[in-house]
């Protein structure tokens, strides 16, 4: 089946916040605590797309992964810098959707004239360096312990890619 990428409205917060909560109450990959509710997703979309894209991957009719982006850091010379986020359903991942979302927002973002685009994963996750280094993005470092979840501390990997 096709690919459908398209940008999120707050009407896909239900199914967005389908594919985050388990990430959120499962894995380290989120480092929230709480999985939030449909309505914070729906403030969450509604602000980023005032600044920066959202975008959802539909196949089937059945929205089954999202990307995004946010600024950096606040300070004003960081404008042109953006954090990217992806989350795939488990049963929708390895089929190429993380791909396809990339390969739209990382123009998107070009078109905005940000400059450099970063990505912040918890380790190991082989799967999501493997789709970032695929993409372009190369390692800069890893913070260490940075992250306390589930009674262990965790390392964040950071990629960067140039736009």
């Amino acid at each position: 089946m096709p690919i459908e990428i398209r940008f999120a409205t707050t009407a896909d917060a239900e199914a967005i916040q389908r594919i985050y909560a388990p990430f959120v109450r499962e894995t380290v990959i989120s480092f929230e605590d709480l999985p939030p509710s449909v309505d914070e997703i729906v403030g969450r979309i509604a602000s980023t797309l005032k600044t920066h894209p959202w975008l959802v991957a539909v196949v089937g009719g059945k929205v089954c992964g999202y990307a995004y982006a946010s600024a950096h850091r606040e300070r004003a010379a960081y404008r042109y810098s953006a954090d990217t986020t992806v989350y795939i359903a488990p049963e929708a991942q390895r089929r190429g959707i993380g791909h396809a979302l990339y390969a739209e927002l990382l123009p998107q973002l070009k078109q905005r004239n940000m400059h450099m685009a970063f990505a912040g994963i918890a380790l190991p996750n082989p799967g999501s360096v493997s789709l970032h280094e695929s993409m372009g993005f190369t390692p800069v470092g890893i913070y260490r312990e940075v992250g306390f979840k589930f009674g262990r501390w965790h390392d964040v990997g950071w990629w960067q890619r140039i736009l």
